[in-house]
């Protein structure tokens, strides 16, 4: 609107410049604020609704546009575009703005990005893969073929792990690239590290600001300055390296599971600011298209978890469509054990590993000064001063005698005067935060040079700054003992040693977390275990910007995934046309539940009691008779979708996750969701009154002419009825189901009780862990 519309006086007019001049800065002022306040939010459509990548990245600029109103705005606000193994967006929005997009008839959920946090010389021989072991399929093969895609931090591709020397050549299905990005390029690829991705819009997008490069010495680019990535990915399938160590210690030859697979690299975590969403999403969604095998996950969330459908959990989601192009994704149980319903990562088709020992251990000599030897484990070496010094324990030397802070050995609860100088033993409680290496820190800056950490359990090393060593409780007391009798206490502390087969192994970590499922009971988790304490494996280089890195032990179920990881791969280069869920079962039916001294795996907590499914599923992997299972439980995605059914979840929201249209009615049925072909069995909620019957089928995957029979062991106060009891199988008859009835023999309401189902043919084992628990009808009336 021109001057010459107004009929007005001169100062109207001067009024009316003012009037427009203060709109217009309160609407910019304003559009600023808004603008402040946007946030990534992730805008799912589920399944792709084109074949072509690229429709539906204009489907998603075009849903933009409509809301926003302009393609320019469109364009800036939009971060990420899934367009490959599903179909959605992550964009800069209002929360009004999202709200809206949420209206869209095209859209199943709009969710705001969040951020999640990341959860091997002797492993591997002490799983049964050796190198120089009599030839086989598994050590000829060694993974040739496939592709694992390590979702993580990225890698420290100099190191020895990832030479290429050997290697096969590269897959023809792979489609992906090298991106590059600070001090990483085209020729940090090879034929070991066959591509490499990173991902940090959603991060910078969350955070408001960018990755400070010098605090963190993180990478614009796949090269790893975290760490956790390159030590996965070399557990996975780093190549063969001769005499690697920490420090000396754990000496051998490291290898990765499946040494002759190649890698694929997606950089979704970043050090301490996490993994996003938005930027998983998109790792799932180009490894999906790159044409990857296997897909290692070491990322999950917390409880309260979030339903199979919900965009909250992006490895359930993201998992699910990397499933239904047959790719088998391993992901971590977590740590937050021993506390029982604490797993994550627990949707049917992912495999979810949990951590235990192995047989390796780092004794350390503690000489008090009236010559008594105690025993703890370091796995520090060169810092040890080979001299006595004084020694005290931390209560003695607290800033403040009322705070209970001292006990463990926080930051600032040490007397500077009294530690200087001094080892300090510190006590931790079972469920405390508190580590050796921060009780160490601790210690170090009140002056002290030396900490023995005393703690319910031995699981776990880490290093530190100064000489440090964990004991247990009994070894701890006995050292408070000698400093409250001696007048002027003194130790010493040796340097550990590596001593291999003298400990009963494995034993279930007690940070590894437990199960039931706190969503879906009916679906046992963990699957499996597998080595993921004291792990040796690939790292960046020190302080340094340059080199080939070294070697170092990492505890978590974060290394626990890549074992399966690798082993999944060998069997997927064996039996190439198996489908991610018969992997799962032939890892879970296979497994052993005993340890190396003949009796069943022990889990760490508060109690050590002998292991049960909620701490290792399946068992111990055992690769060897994993590749030859006998019998399979297969699953396909229409078996899933009837579970999400069965699990009352609204019809449209699984027709957009599955890419087709999906009526459920009957599929609803009670109890519909225990017949999910999972190679396990657990029922929750067995009813005194009434009885329960499960669904399995098997696939004979043996030798043609086989007759199974089956083998119960039922958990105590439950009976249980298999029919058929004997399964046989010809040229013709590749498939067979067979029913299994529970009834309680018990009437008071009880805990889970275990037991196990093996069809047994003379040859194979195919073993079903069994959970059952028994409630009272008046208890549990719709249970």
């Amino acid at each position: 609107m021109n001057s010459r519309d107004w009929k007005c006086t001169k100062k109207n007019h001067v009024l009316v410049v003012l009037a427009l001049f203060f709109f217009q800065h309160y609407f910019h002022v304003s559009f600023k604020l808004v603008e402040a306040k946007s946030n990534v939010y992730i805008v799912y459509l589920g399944g792709k609704k084109h074949g072509e990548a690229e429709a539906n990245k204009k489907l998603h600029h075009k849903l933009l546009f409509n809301l926003l109103g302009s393609k320019e705005v469109a364009k800036r606000s939009i971060v990420y575009s899934y367009r490959h193994g599903f179909s959605g967006f992550a964009a800069r929005l209002t929360e009004t703005e999202a709200e809206s997009m949420a209206e869209f008839p095209q859209v199943v959920q709009v969710i705001p990005n969040r951020i999640h946090k990341l959860h091997t010389t002797r492993s591997w021989e002490f799983i049964g893969i050796r190198h120089n072991s009599q030839k086989n399929d598994l050590t000829e093969n060694m993974g040739k073929g496939t592709i694992i895609g390590v979702i993580d931090s990225g890698v420290w591709p100099e190191s020895e792990s990832f030479n290429d020397k050997g290697m096969p050549p590269i897959p023809s299905h792979w489609r992906g690239i090298c991106q590059q990005g600070d001090e990483f390029n085209n020729t940090n690829c090879n034929r070991k590290i066959i591509g490499a991705r990173w991902f940090i819009k959603g991060l910078v997008a969350e955070t408001k600001k960018p990755i400070n490069r010098t605090n963190t010495g993180e990478y614009l680019s796949p090269r790893d300055g975290n760490g956790h990535g390159t030590h996965t990915a070399s557990t996975a399938a780093g190549y063969f390296v001769e005499q690697a160590s920490h420090k000396g210690l754990a000496a051998g030859l490291a290898r990765g599971g499946a040494p002759l697979a190649h890698l694929a690299i997606y950089k979704a975590c970043w050090g301490e600011g996490g993994c996003t969403n938005a930027d998983l999403l998109k790792a799932f969604d180009k490894a999906i298209h790159d044409g990857v095998d296997v897909l290692s996950v070491s990322v999950g969330i917390e409880v309260p978890l979030y339903s199979y459908v919900d965009l909250r959990d992006t490895i359930a989601i993201g998992s699910f469509h990397a499933a239904a192009k047959g790719i088998t994704v391993v992901s971590s149980a977590g740590n937050s054990g021993p506390t029982s319903q604490t797993i994550s990562n627990t949707a049917p088709w992912l495999i979810t590993v949990a951590a235990t020992t192995i047989d390796r251990a780092f004794p350390t000599v503690i000489t008090l000064g009236n010559n008594q030897t105690l025993w703890g484990q370091s796995i520090d070496t060169g810092r040890h001063n080979h001299g006595f010094a004084g020694i005290t324990y931390s209560e003695r030397i607290a800033v403040d005698s009322t705070d209970s802070s001292a006990k463990d050995c926080e930051l600032g609860s040490l007397n500077a005067t009294l530690a200087a100088g001094k080892i300090v033993l510190c006590f931790s409680d079972l469920y405390d935060q508190q580590d050796i290496a921060s009780a160490a820190t601790a210690v170090q800056e009140a002056g002290g040079v030396g900490v023995i950490f005393a703690q319910s359990h031995n699981d776990g090393l880490q290093s530190c700054d100064i000489p440090c060593v964990k004991v247990d409780y009994e070894v701890g007391t006995q050292i408070i003992s000698y400093i409250r009798r001696a007048r002027s206490p003194i130790a010493k502390l040796s340097s550990p040693n590596t001593v291999i087969g003298k400990w009963t192994s494995p034993r279930v970590a007690t940070f590894s977390s437990r199960g039931p499922s706190s969503l879906t009971p009916a679906v046992l988790k963990p699957d499996v275990a597998a080595p993921g304490v004291d792990i040796l494996a690939a790292f960046p280089p020190f302080n340094s910007k340059s080199g080939n890195g070294y070697y170092t032990l990492l505890s978590g179920t974060s290394m626990a995934c890549p074992h399966v990881a690798g082993i999944a791969a060998l069997i997927k280069s064996l039996h190439q046309h198996w489908s991610p869920a018969a992997i799962r079962s032939a890892l879970v039916t296979t497994a052993s539940q005993t340890g190396t001294d003949g009796t069943d795996i022990s889990a760490e907590g508060p109690n050590r009691k002998a292991a049960d499914p909620f701490d290792i599923g399946g068992g111990q992997v055992n690769p060897i008779r994993a590749m030859d299972p006998g019998l399979i439980f297969d699953t396909s995605t229409e078996d899933y979708v009837e579970y999400l059914c069965s699990l009352g979840y609204r019809t449209s929201s699984i027709t957009r996750l599955t890419e087709s249209d999906i009526t459920c009615g009957r599929k609803r049925q009670a109890g519909s969701n225990l017949n999910l072909n999972l190679p396990s069995i657990t029922i929750p909620n067995l009813k005194t009154t009434t009885s329960v019957t499960v669904t399995r089928t098997v696939t004979n995957v043996g030798e043609f002419d086989s007759v199974y029979e089956a083998v119960v062991e039922a958990p105590s106060g439950v009976e249980m009825r298999v029919e058929p009891q004997v399964l046989r199988f010809d040229t013709t008859t590749r498939r067979l189901s067979f029913e299994v009835t529970f009834f309680s023999a018990q009437r008071v309401h009880g805990d889970y009780k275990f037991g196990s189902l093996t069809w047994f043919d003379g040859k194979h084992r195919v073993r079903s862990p069994v959970a059952v628990r028994v409630i009272t009808y008046e208890s549990y009336a719709d249970a």
